[in-house]
């Protein structure tokens, strides 16, 4: 383990991002209280042991590989924990602070989660938030987020996964598609209707609904003159101009259905839910900005759950 410390090197790894971040080997240098050419030998000598080159370098720049991307990244999240690990042990950390990155989905994202973010920066001031909101599958590492939130179960096993809740889902229309196209009371009459389609972003195709029947979930395949990718919200635009039928979450539309703008259907086949889950990483290590969000959205979504 001693021969793995050594080999390590951290005074290397820390002027490796810094060479990264400055995009010169002299700024680096300069930032460091180094000569280049020391800093050049360093990061030589760090590829030597690595066996991949880190660095493109030319006349006035240098700039990463893409193997140096992925290092400098674990680099930075290793050199950002080593420093929280050491202002916690040493008593200088009393509250959270710091850049804490979080992807989030559309819909989850407008609807749960960016409304509470004031509430969470006005507890714990000293953290900035970062928030993407997409549907992508995100790579941790490569991009270095904290958290991200989804709306099924992950397929990463590495992951941590907390249930923030099991969200039901419900099929709506608006009133004056419904007087125009009649009321769908079976899964049979869908056939007859037009579904909206909001297309998964991995695949490109229509998102299933899932339907009880006979005490039984079934996933139902749809069609419909409408197709979304990407945001869902743009499916509800949609649904709130009387364009067809949608299965969807029911906070989405919450506020719709109890002002009549939307109306529920096929109650007979409700009761079908989604799991929104937590992401993150790994449980040991973890930031206070971290562990302090991942308490503050449970606390925050515990009442929708139950």
């Amino acid at each position: 383990m001693r021969r793995q410390f050594d080999d390590l090197q951290l005074g290397s790894l820390e002027l490796f991002c810094v060479a990264a971040e400055s995009g010169s080997f002299s700024a680096a240098a300069q930032a460091l209280g180094l000569t280049p050419a020391a800093v050049s030998r360093a990061i030589a000598r760090l590829e030597a042991r690595l066996g991949v080159r880190l660095f493109v370098r030319t006349t006035r720049r240098v700039r990463l590989t893409e193997a140096g991307r992925v290092y400098f990244e674990q680099c930075r999240q290793a050199l950002a924990q080593l420093v929280e690990a050491e202002r916690e042990i040493g008593g200088h950390q009393h509250a959270p602070s710091g850049l804490l990155r979080i992807s989030v989905p559309t819909s989850y994202g407008h609807v749960r989660v960016l409304p509470l973010l004031p509430a969470f920066r006005a507890r714990y001031p000293g953290v900035t938030v970062d928030v993407h909101v997409s549907n992508r599958s995100i790579d941790f590492a490569a991009e270095g987020f904290d958290l991200a939130i989804r709306v099924q179960p992950p397929r990463d096993s590495s992951l941590v996964a907390r249930k923030l809740e099991d969200a039901p889902m419900v099929v709506v229309a608006a009133p004056a598609y419904l007087a125009r196209a009649g009321v769908p009371r079976s899964i049979e009459d869908l056939a007859g209707h037009d579904c909206i389609q909001f297309l998964r972003p991995a695949s490109g195709r229509p998102m299933p609904w899932m339907l009880h029947r006979d005490g039984r979930e079934w996933e139902v395949a749809t069609a419909g003159s409408y197709c979304v990718s990407d945001d869902i919200m743009g499916c509800l635009t949609l649904l709130r101009a009387g364009a067809g039928v949608m299965q969807t979450l029911r906070f989405l539309v919450e506020d719709d259905l109890n002002s009549g703008a939307l109306v529920e259907v096929m109650q007979d086949h409700a009761g079908t839910t989604r799991p929104i889950s937590l992401l993150y990483p790994s449980r040991r290590a973890l930031p206070l900005r971290v562990r302090a969000f991942i308490d503050f959205i449970v606390e925050r979504t515990a009442a929708p759950a139950a």
